[in-house]
């Protein structure tokens, strides 16, 4: 270590300060959560100008968020004012510059405009006016995923992307419509300056010749497009140094790719590797937890994370009967009362999922309490455009006078009826007198087009049959009274691409069926790879929460009754700056909270069911990622029943939790058999292993309508004198324990093939 030392080098770490004073070789810098990356990153330009005398013009350091490079280059001038001569962008800002500077070398004009996916959209609508802006929608994602991973249309690999021959000659237009125009869109911001720098050595030897050092922040998540520029501009005298975290590499959906970390050494033979493993961020249990579960991936350099905080509080593991238990135990947590200590700020909380779609139980359970949150990185749930959507044809079935309701949803998947035809039905309906049974009823009787007319009748068709669900004459023909819970409605729809939403209980049926018949399910999924998945489990979790009422037209205006008072409760409350963080986990990155509780850890919630290979190696590192947002306490809940597709099913935990060391956690509830006080289980020991009660009647997991209760799932059996208690829990969301012996009698069991 050197003598005398600036003070800004001297509060530096052992690790941190060999880092910034590194030369000579390629440098990776393997920085772990919370250990200090960018006072690292920033030092080090700082210290290049300083200590070392380089032009300041000479350094490059790129990032991915105009916020971090802004920061970035505020701390280096801090230490020197002369950093801010430095070039600090973010990758596509510096794709920008360079095209500005040699648009002529790719045929363009230097002014040319960017395209967003809207514009993207657009241009993709001329070549293909067939297609609904939502299918166009997914073609954009599609191309951007192309230009990712450095592939044109005529690519071998563009089969990767999407194998559809059309999808390529698509591809190819786009290309020659948008080089006619002369504009770029943000993939070509990347993928063009490559291409230049290939066919223009001279000028790439230029390029390497004034970046004499190139610093790369937040490297794992950088694409393979991104990767090339990289080696484009470093040559052999170029000092390449890049910061990233592989453990922390979670945006694989949106092109990164975690072996450009991975294999960093490989591609710049001789690179030397510094570990920045001390966290100042968590205390140590927290850190054990995270790593615990990280340390299973093969695809990792290694590290192990130390925490300068010592010991603390050992995160808590609770195995909770179901979702509303588990948002009810998140709000017991934030209030003290689990702990029975005095309720701590609002603002030190944040509640993790693995969806958006999650999130309805959370903000209906705080609501109830009185808790402000804040949904971070995506609209609150009734907010949110399909949800508002679904809600305007409920609302319609009720009232059918509904204008607003009836103008949202008319014309949305598209059926020729546009704002003018729209005017003249409402123009009829008010018209005196007035016509009966409401807007859809003027509209069959006004001098409309064909086009407009068939949509009519479509739209009145689909809405007439989800009447039909719900009307007494359709309960006395199942034997059910009007109000209570319907008995069995026959089998649950299977999924399939034409039946992405499913329901078999109560006033779920027949949201489904609305949203599956009016193309609102296929018009939502349909809008990109990302969002449409989103989109979808929003609309299910919809139908999820229908379940819980009555098939009846008085359990629809409770359910939209309810919903509304919960709408009004939001609106009306002001958050101020204390409120609990409802996050997924992918929005966390780059934040950190002094309590967190991560929720749904079950098989098929997370991780998903459909997650193997590298894809079950990524939803590792988002646990890790989650896991070390926590500072001070750490809270994970696994529930063993959640209503999904309208029904309540038995959950396996997450596989994750039998990778923890259980004795550096704290388990609370019912831990399933097998599980407490092991370690590292595998695969096979993920099965609940379920009960069965010694008369032979039930066992756990087992499916069943109550005469009074109507629809649930046997939770827990339990053995006493009288004979077997059988626990279960409804899809009302009431939980009783019946004696098997003396009230088997009320109850039907459900053969699994009658419910898919």
């Amino acid at each position: 270590m050197q003598d005398n030392l600036p003070p800004y080098l001297e509060i530096l770490n052992p690790e941190q300060r060999e880092a910034v004073l590194h030369s000579g070789k390629n440098l990776l810098i393997l920085a772990g959560a919370g250990s200090g990356k960018t006072r690292v990153i920033t030092t080090k330009i700082a210290y290049l100008i300083r200590e070392q005398g380089l032009d300041p013009r000479s350094i490059m350091a790129v990032t991915f968020t105009n916020k971090a490079a802004r920061e970035m280059a505020a701390r280096a001038r801090l230490i020197d004012g002369r950093a801010g001569d430095a070039m600090m962008r973010t990758f596509h800002s510096f794709g920008a510059w360079f095209l500005r500077r040699h648009a002529v070398l790719a045929g363009l004009n230097s002014n040319f405009v960017i395209y967003d996916e809207d514009d993207t959209v657009s241009l993709l609508g001329t070549i293909d006016e067939e297609s609904p802006r939502a299918v166009l929608r997914t073609t954009a994602a599609l191309i951007s995923r192309a230009k990712d991973y450095f592939l044109s249309p005529d690519d071998p690999e563009l089969d990767l992307i999407d194998y559809r021959p059309e999808f390529r000659k698509t591809y190819a237009l786009y290309e020659e419509r948008l080089k006619k125009i002369g504009n770029m869109d943000f993939g070509d911001l990347i993928k063009k300056p490559v291409e230049i720098l290939r066919s223009n050595p001279d000028l790439a030897r230029r390029f390497r010749e004034r970046f004499k050092v190139i610093m790369v922040d937040e490297y794992q998540d950088s694409n393979i497009a991104q990767f090339k520029l990289l080696a484009e501009l470093s040559g052999p005298e170029t000092y390449l140094c890049v910061v990233g975290d592989d453990d922390q590499s979670i945006y694989r959906f949106r092109g990164a790719e975690v072996r450009n970390i991975l294999e960093f050494p490989e591609r710049f033979p001789g690179t030397d590797i510094i570990r920045l493993e001390r966290n100042y961020r968590s205390f140590e249990p927290i850190l054990n937890l995270a790593s615990s579960v990280v340390d299973h991936n093969r695809g990792r350099l290694g590290k192990t994370l130390r925490a300068e905080r010592g010991r603390g509080k050992l995160p808590e593991l609770a195995f909770l009967p179901d979702q509303d238990e588990e948002a009810a135990h998140c709000a017991d947590l934030i209030q003290g009362k689990s702990t029975g200590s005095v309720r701590s700020v609002y603002s030190d909380w944040a509640i993790l999922y693995r969806t958006n779609a999650q999130s309805l139980g959370f903000e209906t359970a705080l609501l109830k309490r009185g808790i402000p949150y804040k949904v971070v990185g995506s609209l609150k749930f009734y907010e949110r455009e399909e949800i508002k959507d679904a809600l305007a044809l409920l609302a319609l079935m009720v009232n059918p006078l509904d204008e607003v309701a009836f103008r949202r949803i008319i014309n949305k998947p598209a059926r020729g009826i546009g704002g003018t035809t729209q005017d003249k039905i409402l123009e009829s309906a008010y018209a005196n007198p007035p016509v009966e049974g409401g807007l859809l009823a003027a509209a069959r009787n006004c001098s409309l087009s064909a086009k407009a007319a068939a949509g009519i009748e479509i739209f009145a068709s689909f809405m007439d049959k989800a009447k039909k669900l719900i009307s007494p004459e359709e309960q006395k023909t199942k034997n059910i009274e009007p109000g209570s819970s319907s008995k069995k409605t026959g089998k649950i729809t299977k999924w399939s691409a034409k039946n992405p939403i499913r329901a078999d209980e109560g006033l779920s049926v027949c949201v489904a069926s609305l949203i599956q018949d009016s193309g609102l399910a296929e018009y939502h999924s349909t809008h990109d790879e990302i969002n449409g998945l989103q989109r979808l489990g929003n609309l299910q979790e919809l139908v999820n929460a229908a379940s819980l009422y009555p098939a009846s037209e008085e359990g629809l205006a409770e359910f939209l009754e309810h919903i509304e008072l919960d709408r009004s409760i939001e609106e009306n409350k002001d958050t101020g700056s204390d409120f609990v963080t409802l996050i997924t986990l992918h929005n966390t990155k780059g934040l950190e909270f002094k309590r967190v509780i991560m929720t749904g850890l079950e098989q098929g919630i997370f991780p998903r069911e459909d997650k193997e290979g590298d894809d079950l190696e990524e939803e590792r590192r988002l646990f890790y990622v989650g896991a070390t947002r926590a500072m001070d306490e750490l809270y994970l809940c696994s529930c063993a029943f959640r209503r999904m597709f309208g029904r309540t099913s038995i959950m396996t935990p997450s596989r994750f939790l039998y990778e923890l060391d259980t004795l550096s956690i704290r388990i609370i509830g019912k831990a399933p058999i097998g599980f407490a006080g092991k370690t590292g289980l595998k695969q096979p020991a993920l099965i609940r292993a379920a009960k069965i009660s010694s008369d032979g009647r039930w066992k756990q997991g087992d499916r069943l309508f109550h005469d009074d209760q109507g629809y649930g799932a046997v939770m827990d059996i339990s053995e006493t004198d009288d004979g077997p208690i059988v626990k279960v829990c409804f899809d009302n969301g009431q939980t009783r324990r019946f004696l098997s012996l003396y009230q088997s009698g009320n109850f039907t069991k459900i053969k699994e093939d009658e419910w898919g």
